[in-house]
């Protein structure tokens, strides 16, 4: 199965019944494992997941800490980034370098970098003491 379908697949099973705005993450480790996850709403705002969220606790609960390649879907008009919090969760298991693709579910695409999506990030070189 392709990060694609995997995302795709995984966005039916969103739970959004409030904001009807589904959507699915896909991430893939260097062991080629595929995890995926999607956004789980709640009526006390903020307290949902989001689909990336949920994926990289799949890849954490199954033993693995990198991630190679990211895809995320979205029933949008135009390819939706993931938010800011979302953006720090990718860039503290993904190298700057790894694609990130956004999808919307008519089949549009744009890739970018992690580097890209969370310019000047946030790191564990920052927590060293001098």
């Amino acid at each position: 199965m392709s990060l694609s379908e995997a995302a795709r697949a995984v966005r039916e099973n969103a739970y959004a019944p409030y904001s009807n705005f589904k959507v699915g993450a896909a991430l893939r480790a260097p062991s080629g494992a595929i995890y995926s996850g999607c956004n789980v709403e709640n009526v006390a705002y903020p307290e949902g997941t989001c689909a990336e969220a949920g994926a990289i606790a799949a890849m954490i609960a199954a033993g693995e800490t990198e991630i190679t390649e990211a895809y995320v879907i979205a029933g949008s008009p135009a390819p939706v980034p993931p938010c800011g919090g979302c953006r720090q969760k990718l860039a503290e298991f993904a190298k700057g370098d790894v694609t990130v693709t956004l999808a919307t579910t008519e089949g549009i695409e744009t890739a970018m970098k992690v580097s890209d999506l969370l310019p000047g990030a946030f790191g564990r070189d920052h927590m060293e003491n001098s």
